[in-house]
């Protein structure tokens, strides 16, 4: 994996490609003067990805290819982490003109933006900063140069150096290579040329230059740092006297290594001959920095056992750094070290030697910063994602459900972005109360887990191929039964629940009844269940009302909806609400044996005359309340002169209300009963004690067939004055005389009086009996 990753950068390096736009010279070219080379630098954004420069002299124009750089001091690199192209020219290359130690450099740009080919001419004159030391070595990317100063005595006074000008079309002058115990054949500077290398002589020094892996050349290790050398001896015979000049390039060719977050880079301090121990600079780019000023940005420059070893830190300005995604996520860097050094001899000769150096760590593991800043207060899930600059978010996976990004305004997710000096980072906003989100109930901790899953889809350019990054984030919430919002109308009350991911935990019932589909429909509630929240109408009379001070004109109605847990039958929590609502006609029957009646007497009165007075069928029992027609009776159902029906499994309780004017007394009265099933009965009359599993069916008959009777789901219209109610209630206070006579039993026979009726007497005990 280690050898194909290695060889993908490689790849990557040698094809970067960055998008064009339309080129304009202005403020894309950078051409700069240094200390012994130009500097051309180009915005590839601008240019095209493959520019091309062409050397141009008085011999006519020399496309710069990378043999022909090698071989005449030119060096083309491609910086893709800037998006720029650098070229970099040594004062002694090939096509350069000198004089005065005042150098003119010529070159054509040729870019090939949007299909179209340009041809732009950059000049540039350079003079250097510093003077020239006897000796100057550059071991620059692709070539090594050596420049020496020509300070010796010719024959006739004359400078036979100028012949080396011309020594493609002599053979006086030739030069012998030489490698450890071997001593190569001598050939002439023609022959040298053609294999590549070049010698010439230039402002009074003689210089050399020749590409790095060349056949007369060789490799050793100094102090165990790799090490190429070239020695040539440059030699002429004129008639006895030999003239012979020593020339060794010597370069450290060491790679580089990376450690505890430094790239390394080592050399041999004594490379040539030194007396007093060498002075350094170091820096990247082209720029230098003297020794304490690197130290303060962190740099190292040690000399230890006759090596000198640079540090340089991961993160240092001029640095560059490279996302890589295959198979997983990787990061490398790159560095363009400069380094100068200096070295005196035993004849207090000076030797300066300058390095460049393309310095490229290995891949290490990319570390993407992820952190949980959820807070509950808020509602929702907070995560933050910081990734290098040069990796794009395409899309998330938020617990297996995919989306693009940036989120649409459909969404409930935000997400964040903010650019960081080298770095980017995302903060993804998700309501813990989402359906995307996962709920699930701890017994143990009695409450909610809200887990998210995070799958981040990260790409690296140019490479584009996704990386995924999981997280998962998990929050611990206190959970509470539900809870209804209630609201009084004129016909009932309604009860809404706001859906909660986790109410299925509890279950909703009326009373003892869990709250059903089924159930409402028997009942007739009235239920509206949508994504967002439940209505539940309860009808006025509905059952499962209770009622209490019931006047003529109003009573309370009270409706309750319990919250049970679902594993355990524990009631949690419950809504009750009490509406007042208006007494038009109705009629009670409740279980623990009572009759509650409200009812207006205006149908069987004659002629609309208001009575003196009102009764049931024992004229001891009198209205509670009275005004006008309409009154308000409340009873036991055994008593006030009852008389009990059995009929088809139902046992019914029957009274009338009559009226009088003065002392004359109606020999009809209005009928009202109350209906209980015989099963639900646990006792059907005694003194002490009726109960019963249901509430009874009520109904007020009138005279001459005018009878109503409304089933308990039904709440009749005002217009009919009539109602009828099956419900469960407190009882009243009960207005009768404390010498009130009660009922003590009925005989009720097997056969013939199961369908008849009874009237018991006022002094006789009523008791149900079978015969």
């Amino acid at each position: 994996m280690t050898l194909k990753l290695l060889f993908d950068v490689a790849l990557l390096l040698s094809s970067w490609s960055i998008a064009g736009c339309d080129f304009n010279m202005e403020g894309v070219l950078q051409m700069e003067c240094h200390e012994r080379h130009v500097m051309i630098a180009l915005d590839l954004s601008a240019t095209g990805t493959d520019p091309h420069f062409e050397a141009v002299d008085g011999t006519g124009v020399y496309p710069i290819t990378d043999e022909y750089a090698s071989k005449c001091g030119y060096s083309v690199s491609i910086l893709p982490f800037l998006g720029l192209a650098e070229l970099r020219a040594s004062y002694f290359s090939c096509n350069t003109e000198s004089k005065d130690d005042v150098f003119t450099f010529k070159f054509n740009l040729v870019t090939n933006h949007n299909a179209v080919e340009a041809f732009y001419a950059l000049n540039k004159t350079c003079s250097p900063p510093s003077p020239w030391s006897p000796r100057e070595v550059t071991c620059e990317v692709n070539y090594m140069e050596v420049s020496v100063r020509t300070e010796f005595p010719c024959p006739s006074g004359t400078n036979e150096w100028d012949s080396l000008k011309l020594a493609s079309s002599t053979s006086d002058w030739q030069v012998a290579f030489q490698r450890p115990e071997e001593q190569l054949s001598p050939m002439n500077l023609t022959q040298a040329r053609k294999l590549g290398y070049v010698f010439d002589l230039l402002l009074d020094r003689i210089v050399f230059r020749t590409p790095y892996g060349q056949h007369e050349s060789y490799n050793t290790k100094v102090n165990g740092i790799p090490v190429e050398v070239v020695h040539a001896a440059v030699f002429s015979r004129k008639s006895w006297i030999v003239l012979m000049v020593d020339l060794v390039a010597a370069c450290s060719t060491h790679e580089g290594s990376y450690n505890s977050g430094y790239m390394f880079w080592s050399t041999p301090e004594a490379l040539y001959a030194s007396y007093n121990r060498s002075q350094l600079s170091v820096g990247l780019n082209g720029e230098l920095m003297e020794p304490e000023t690197a130290a303060q940005k962190g740099f190292i420059m040690e000399m230890l056992n006759s090596t000198i070893k640079i540090g340089i830190p991961y993160n240092a300005d001029g640095g560059f750094r490279k996302t890589f995604v295959s198979n997983g996520i990787f990061e490398f860097y790159i560095f363009y070290l400069h380094m100068k050094q200096t070295l005196v001899d035993e004849r207090s000769e000076e030797t300066t030697l300058r390095f460049h150096r393309t310095l490229i760590s290995p891949l290490l593991p990319c570390t993407l910063v992820t952190e949980d800043r959820t807070i509950k207060a808020e509602g929702m899930f907070t995560i933050y994602l910081e990734v290098p600059r040069d990796v794009q978010l395409t899309s998330v996976q938020l617990n297996g459900q995919g989306f693009k990004v940036p989120f649409g305004n459909n969404t409930p997710f935000i997400l964040a972005e903010a650019h960081l000096n080298k770095t980017q980072s995302f903060t993804l906003k998700v309501p813990l109360h989402d359906p995307v989100v996962i709920q699930q109930f701890s017994e143990q901790n009695a409450a909610m887990f809200h887990k998210l899953d995070v799958n981040y889809t990260l790409t690296a350019v140019p490479e584009n191929e996704p990386y995924y990054h999981t997280v998962s984030v998990k929050v611990l919430m206190d959970v509470s039964p539900p809870s209804f919002n209630s609201v009084c109308n004129a016909s009932g009350i309604s009860f809404e629940l706001a859906h909660r991911s986790y109410d299925y935990l509890w279950d909703i019932s009326i009373g003892p009844d869990q709250l059903t589909l089924e159930l409402a429909a028997k009942r007739g509630y009235i239920i509206s269940n949508s994504s967002n929240s439940l209505l539940v109408f309860v009808p006025l009379f509905a059952k499962g009302f209770e009622y209490k001070n019931i006047g003529l004109k109003k009573f309370l109605g009270t409706f309750e909806i319990l919250v049970k847990s679902r594993d355990k039958p524990n009631i949690l929590t419950s809504t009750v609400k009490t509406c007042q609502f208006n007494s038009t006609e109705l009629i009670i029957c409740s279980t623990n044996g009572w009759m509650t009646v409200v009812t207006d007497l205006f149908r069987v009165l004659p002629n609309g005359q208001i009575p003196t007075g009102t009764h049931l069928s024992n004229n001891l029992c009198v209205a509670k309340e009275m005004d006008g027609t309409k009154v308000l009776y409340s009873f036991p159902l055994n008593s006030c002169g009852s008389v009990v029906k059995l009929s088809r499994g139902n046992v019914v309780y029957q009274n009338q209300i009559f009226y009088y004017f003065g002392n004359s007394s109606s020999t009809e009265g209005l009928t009202m009963q109350c209906t209980y099933p015989l099963t639900s009965l646990y006792s059907l009359f005694s003194t002490y004690r009726f109960d019963s599993d249901k509430e009874g069916v009520g109904s007020i008959i009138y005279p001459l067939d005018n009878t109503k009777v409304f089933p308990s789901t039904t709440v009749p219209p005002a217009e009919t004055r009539t109602t009828t109610a099956s419900h469960r209630t407190r009882s009243p206070n009960l207005y009768m005389p404390s010498f009130y006579p009660t009922a003590r039993y009925i005989r009720v026979y097997r056969t013939h009086n199961l369908l008849g009726s009874y009237k018991a007497p006022p002094e006789s005990v009523k008791v149900l009996e079978y015969v």
